[in-house]
C-alpha cells in the first residue's frame, strides 16, 4: 500500500533501533510479570506447606521483590523510549504537512475546507501516532510472546503445546481478522462522518452571525443533531462489538486456565513436576494472556488509520507539481511583469467557459483594475495568476515564467489583502510583523507610517504592543485592512492582489483607505479586484469582465468620453 510506503515504512526504517528496544523492553517486561506470577504461585503453594526453615522460601520472597521492581522499571523504560520515538515521529508528519500547506498560504482556503484541515491538523496527524503505540508494538510484541510461549511448552508436553497454540491463536489471529473484518466499514463511515461534522461546525463558527441574521438556527442545530446522532450510532454498534468480543476473549482465557491448571495437576498427580508448581504454571498464563488479548483492538484500527492516511494524501494531491518552462525555472527577478496570453479555463463538471480567450499583459508597476459582477470570470483568472488553477488553454507567466511554477515562492511574489485579511490575537507590532519575521521595531513603525496608522497607535497607551483582541475585533473594519497593508508592505512583494479590500466600509472610509493603497504601494504591481468604480480614477488601465471575457478596456478619461455605458456606471456609484 503506497500509503504504508510513505507515512509508516520510512519512519519505522529511520527509527527501527529505538523501535526494536521498545519492543525489546515490552518483552522484557511480561517476562518480569510472568516470572513474578510463576514464583509467587509457587511462594503461596510452598508456604502452604509450612517448610521446616523460612530459608526454603526466602529466595522466592526475594525473587518475587525483584520481579516486581524489574516489571516496573522495564515497563517505564519501554514507555519512555517508545514515546520519545512516536514524537519524534509525529514531530516529522507534521512538519511535512506544514511543509505542504505554508507555500500555499496566500490561497489555501480555495483549495480546502477549514474544517478538513482542522480535521487532519488535529485528528488525523495526531492518530497516526497510534499506528506505532497502539497497533504496532502491541502486534509485535504478542507475536514474539506467541512463540515465545509454546516452544518451552513442548519440552514439557508437544500435544498439550499443541492444544494452547490453537487456543492462543484463536486470541492472537481469529478474533482480530473477525475485528477487522466486521469494523473496517464502520471505521471508514465513522472517520468519515467525523471529518463532516469537523466542517459542519467550523461552517457553523464562521457563519455564525449569518445563521443568527437568517433565523435559522434551529435548522443548524437540527442538522448538526442528526449527523451527530449517525456518527453516534455507529460508535454504538461499534462499541457493542468490543464488549461481546471481550466478553468472548474471557471466555477463550478462562478456558486456556482453566486447562492449563487440569494440566498441571496431572503432570503433578504422574509425578513429572513438583506439587507446588501448579498454580505457578496455572498463574503464568495470566501476564501472557493480558499481553495477548490487546492485539484485536489494535488491529481494528488499521481501516482508521487508512482513512487518516488518505486524507493526508489528498492534502499531498491537491498541492499542483512545480511545473517548469523548458524543464528550467526562469531566473529569479522580481519585476513583477505579468503575461496572460489566450488563457480559457472551465471547472470540471461544467459546459461554460469560465474565462474564455483572455490575453493581458501587466507591465511592472502598473496599476489595474478588474470589474465585473459575480461570475464574470475574476475570481478565476486570479487563481489562475496565483498558480491555484492551471489554464485549460494558453498560459499564465510572471517574469516570464509559468505562475505555477513559483508554486513553493508565490508567496514571495504576490501578497493579496481580501476583503477580511486575519489578524491574530496578539499586539499590533507581531500582526504587522507577519510580513516580514526579521522586521526592526524601526521597520514596523515605517510601514505604519505609510499606512496612516502612526497618529492613531500614538494615541493608545500601548502604542504598537495594544492587543488587537480575537481576529482584529479591537479595531474598525479600515484600521484592520490598514494594519493588513502595513503587513504587506513590509513583505516587498512585487505584485499586490487588492481583493475587493474594500467592501463593507463606509464610502469616506473607503475612498481614504483606497488613496492610502494607492500612495503606499507605489511602484508595485497592483491588480485590483472590484465591484464598483470608486477610486477608478488612479488606475493605469481598468478592464470589465463578463461571462469569462474582457468586454471593456482603457484608462479611465477614455471610458468616460468613449462608453456611455461606463459614464452611467461611473456616475451611479459616486458617493455624491
Amino acid at each position: 500500500m503506497k500509503q504504508m510506503d510513505r507515512y509508516i515504512k520510512p519512519y519505522m526504517k529511520r527509527y527501527s533501533r529505538q523501535l526494536s528496544i521498545t519492543i525489546l523492553f515490552g518483552l522484557a517486561t511480561v517476562l518480569s510479570g510472568a516470572l513474578l506470577m510463576f514464583v509467587s504461585g509457587y511462594l503461596i503453594s510452598r508456604a502452604a506447606e509450612r517448610p521446616e526453615t523460612i530459608l526454603l522460601i526466602y529466595v522466592p520472597i526475594v525473587a518475587v521483590r525483584t520481579f516486581g521492581i524489574s516489571k516496573a522499571v522495564t515497563r517505564y523504560i519501554e514507555r519512555l523510549i517508545g514515546h520519545d520515538a512516536v514524537l519524534k515521529i509525529l514531530s516529522d508528519m507534521r512538519v511535512k504537512l506544514y511543509d505542504m500547506l505554508e507555500p500555499q498560504a496566500l490561497f489555501v482556503r480555495s483549495r480546502f475546507q477549514v474544517g478538513d484541515l482542522l480535521g487532519t491538523l488535529a485528528d488525523d496527524i495526531e492518530h497516526l501516532q497510534d499506528v506505532y503505540i497502539r497497533t504496532v508494538f502491541p502486534t509485535v510484541l504478542a507475536l514474539v510472546l506467541f512463540i515465545a510461549s509454546i516452544l518451552p511448552l513442548t519440552l514439557f508436553d508437544w500435544k498439550f503445546a499443541i492444544w494452547i497454540a490453537l487456543c492462543l491463536s484463536v486470541i492472537l489471529f481469529v478474533f482480530p481478522l473477525c475485528s477487522l473484518y466486521l469494523l473496517r466499514r464502520k471505521q471508514i463511515d465513522y472517520k468519515k462522518r467525523r471529518a463532516h461534522l469537523y466542517r459542519q461546525l467550523t461552517d457553523a463558527v464562521f457563519g455564525l452571525s449569518d445563521w443568527l441574521i437568517s433565523g435559522k438556527q434551529k435548522f443548524f442545530l437540527e442538522q448538526f443533531t442528526a449527523s451527530s446522532s449517525k456518527m453516534n450510532a455507529i460508535d454504538k454498534k461499534m462499541r457493542y462489538w468490543s464488549q461481546y468480543r471481550a466478553f468472548l476473549l474471557q471466555v477463550v482465557s478462562g478456558i486456556i486456565l482453566v486447562s492449563v491448571a487440569i494440566w498441571a495437576g496431572n503432570k503433578a498427580g504422574a509425578g513429572d513436576i513438583y506439587p507446588a508448581y501448579i498454580a505457578a504454571f496455572t498463574l503464568v498464563v495470566l501476564p501472557i494472556l493480558e499481553a495477548l488479548v490487546p492485539v484485536s483492538a489494535a488491529v481494528e484500527k488499521i481501516p482508521a488509520y487508512e482513512e487518516s492516511m488518505q486524507r493526508i494524501d489528498d492534502i499531498r494531491i491537491q498541492m499542483p507539481e512545480q511545473q517548469e518552462q523548458g524543464g528550467v525555472v526562469a531566473e529569479e527577478v522580481n519585476e513583477g511583469i505579468i503575461d496572460i496570453r489566450r488563457v480559457s479555463y472551465r471547472y470540471p463538471g461544467e459546459e461554460r467557459l469560465a474565462l474564455q480567450n483572455i490575453s493581458l499583459t501587466i507591465p511592472h508597476g502598473q496599476k489595474i483594475a478588474i470589474i465585473g459582477k459575480s461570475g464574470a470570470g475574476k475570481t478565476t483568472l486570479l487563481q489562475l495568476l496565483q498558480g491555484i488553477l492551471s489554464p485549460l488553454e494558453g498560459t499564465v507567466s510572471i517574469d516570464g515564467c509559468a505562475a505555477q511554477a513559483y508554486r513553493d515562492k508565490i508567496h514571495e511574489r504576490i501578497a493579496v489583502l481580501n476583503q477580511k485579511p486575519y489578524l491574530f490575537a496578539t499586539t499590533v507590532a507581531n500582526n504587522i510583523r507577519l510580513g516580514d519575521p526579521t522586521a526592526t521595531p524601526e521597520d514596523i513603525a515605517r510601514v505604519a507610517e505609510q499606512v496612516k496608522l502612526n497618529d492613531y497607535l500614538a494615541s493608545l497607551e500601548n502604542g504598537f504592543d495594544t492587543h488587537m483582541e480575537e481576529a482584529g475585533q479591537r479595531f474598525s473594519g479600515g484600521e484592520r485592512q490598514r494594519i493588513a497593508l502595513a503587513r504587506i508592505l513590509l513583505k516587498n512583494a512585487p505584485i499586490v492582489i487588492l481583493d475587493e479590500p474594500t467592501i463593507g466600509l463606509d464610502p469616506k472610509t473607503e475612498r481614504d483607505l483606497l488613496r492610502t493603497m494607492f500612495n503606499a504601494l507605489q511602484g508595485r504591481t497592483i491588480v485590483w479586484i472590484t465591484h464598483h468604480l470608486i477610486g477608478v480614477e488612479n488606475m493605469d488601465d481598468i478592464l470589465f469582465m463578463d461571462q469569462g471575457r474582457i468586454i471593456m478596456r482603457g484608462t479611465h478619461k477614455e471610458l468616460l468620453q468613449t462608453s456611455s455605458r461606463y459614464r452611467n456606471l461611473y456616475e451611479l456609484d459616486r458617493p455624491w
